[in-house]
């Protein structure tokens, strides 16, 4: 029964959290002459990668690199695979040219970096001061480009309506902390039924949890684009696959070196390919993303995940 109502309180809270968090953003980009992109590539990227940088820091300072690694990795390949795969499925969202072309070559470039960085499976602490030091440099050249834009707002929201940036921001936070607190609830409530009713601790692992970890970034996203933000969505996970990276290993690394056992190379590939697949299927595609294009990145999340399960990569 406890369970139960865990996961009821888990979904309600994702409701209002996405909705709170999607809301207060908008209004901020208002506020701030900035787009709803780079709210969604800064702010909310931060807010939802707060959990993988917990997880990541503990796991190092406990001597687990790899599950910090695989961590940031895994999520990556997810947001793009399962998130904007799951989003675009329900609705179709778009991003101008104009904005595609200038956002897009900072995740190129995260992209390919920890390749490289990570390829002697080790990150040192320069190499994380580096990761850091960008993570500012891609955050001043986010908000230092002004914009003014046009954008009707469904205020569903009535909470701080018409209020200045600073309440917004308090409607973010809040919002966020709802999130990542709905999530908790949820893959609690799921695990414990799923133990109850028999069901393997690996199926598990890769189904309610993993789910579990992106839900703030499935929610914030779905009701971004279900509003008609669909740049937010997309900017949401531009940011939160740098920040992953940059902030979250960049940190980690700063603060205990990552030595790493485990041959993660074709994960490394892969979080690659699936950027570039993502990128490729919007620019050459009416730059949006809809039911097709979404369902061929759910098929390539899930093929993966099939892959890791039965230990074929």
């Amino acid at each position: 029964m406890l369970d139960l109502v865990q996961i009821i309180a888990g979904l309600a809270l994702l409701y209002y959290g996405g909705n709170f968090l999607v809301t207060g953003s908008v209004r901020l980009a208002r506020a701030l002459k900035i787009s709803p992109f780079v709210i969604g590539a800064t702010v909310i990227a931060f807010g939802t990668s707060a959990p993988e940088l917990a997880v990541a820091l503990l796991a190092a300072l406990k001597g687990s690199p790899e599950l910090a690694m695989g961590n940031v990795i895994g999520s990556n390949i997810a947001n793009i695979g399962l998130v904007l795969g799951l989003t675009g499925c329900i609705a179709v969202i778009s991003i101008a040219p104009e904005r595609l072309k200038r956002e897009s070559p900072p995740l190129i470039f995260v992209s390919f970096l920890i390749v490289v960085i990570a390829w002697d499976l080790e990150i040192n602490r320069y190499e994380g001061f580096l990761m850091v030091c960008l993570l500012g440099l891609y955050i001043w050249r986010s908000f230092s480009h002004k914009e003014d834009f046009a954008e009707e707002l469904e205020d569903e929201v009535p909470l701080f309506a018409g209020k200045n940036s600073s309440l917004q921001i308090l409607l973010v936070i809040v919002g966020l902390a709802l999130l990542i607190g709905g999530a908790k609830l949820l893959v609690a409530g799921g695990v414990s039924i799923a133990r109850y009713l028999g069901i393997s601790e690996w199926f598990i692992g890769i189904s309610i949890v993993a789910v579990g970890t992106s839900l703030p970034e499935i929610v914030s996203s779905i009701i971004a684009a279900k509003r008609g933000h669909g740049e937010m969505a997309i900017g949401n996970i531009f940011g939160s696959n740098i920040f992953n990276i940059l902030m979250v290993l960049g940190l980690t690394a700063t603060i205990h070196p990552l030595q790493i056992q485990e041959p993660i190379h074709p994960d490394l590939l892969i979080a690659t390919a699936i950027t570039g697949l993502l990128l490729g299927m919007i620019r050459y595609g009416n730059h949006s993303l809809g039911k097709l294009k979404g369902g061929v990145l759910l098929l390539a999340y899930c093929v993966y995940i099939g892959l890791k399960g039965t230990g074929s990569l």
